[in-house]
């Protein structure tokens, strides 16, 4: 994605994290008379998702994330098929008793046109960023983004990170996919070191 988002300027590149989402945006942009990139996610096409009576009507906002799980903690900005693998993990950090916020960024180009992201890190004061593009892909241009151009660093209590794909050529299969980028438990691992670091007393080390 980091090259994408690079080499087509001027165009929409919009990242849903489910074909129902998809419809969504191919609505918004048939509409309209702007170029636009939408990126299907490939494991949208193996998810079950409920049929919107409206399919052909609705449309989803260019520029606009979504928090698709409300949190106290940590906000965690992701998109696409990580989105799934977020949500599952913040379920799963809920008995630990950390609360985490959940953005589906949608677009990334353009990216949040109202400052939503900064408006969540003024509530939790902790950023993680999940991608499964390799190191200093969009995962660099969503710090950029929420950092300086959103001036959300003053927000921080805690050093933002960012969890990525590994630097080597995408794998192939559902185990490759395990092992190249962002998992469950990477998640989880990556949420609860930053916790520890903020406040170790109450998240010991593991």
């Amino acid at each position: 994605m980091g090259m994408i988002i690079n080499a087509l300027r001027g165009i929409h590149i919009l990242v849903p994290r489910n074909m129902t989402q998809a419809a969504g945006f191919y609505n918004t942009m048939l509409a309209s008379d702007e170029p636009a990139l939408i990126v299907e996610c490939l494991n949208g096409y193996r998810l079950k998702e409920k049929l919107p009576s409206n399919l052909g009507k609705f449309r989803v906002p260019i520029g606009i994330p979504e928090i698709i799980c409300e949190g106290a903690d940590i906000t965690i900005v992701t998109y696409g098929s990580c989105c799934r693998i977020v949500l599952d993990a913040a379920h799963q950090l809920q008995q630990q008793d950390i609360s985490c916020e959940v953005i589906d960024v949608q677009s990334l180009l353009p990216f949040d046109i109202h400052h939503s992201i900064k408006d969540s890190l003024g509530k939790t004061g902790k950023l993680l960023v999940v991608d499964e593009d390799v190191p200093g892909g969009a995962s660099a241009f969503i710090l950029q983004q929420v950092l300086e151009i959103q001036n959300g660093f003053g927000l921080l209590d805690a050093v933002p990170h960012t969890l990525t794909a590994k630097p080597h050529r995408a794998a192939y299969g559902s185990d490759g996919d395990y092992f190249s980028k962002p998992s469950v438990e990477d998640v989880i691992d990556s949420v609860y070191q930053m916790m520890n670091e903020y406040n170790p007393e109450k998240f010991p080390a593991i």
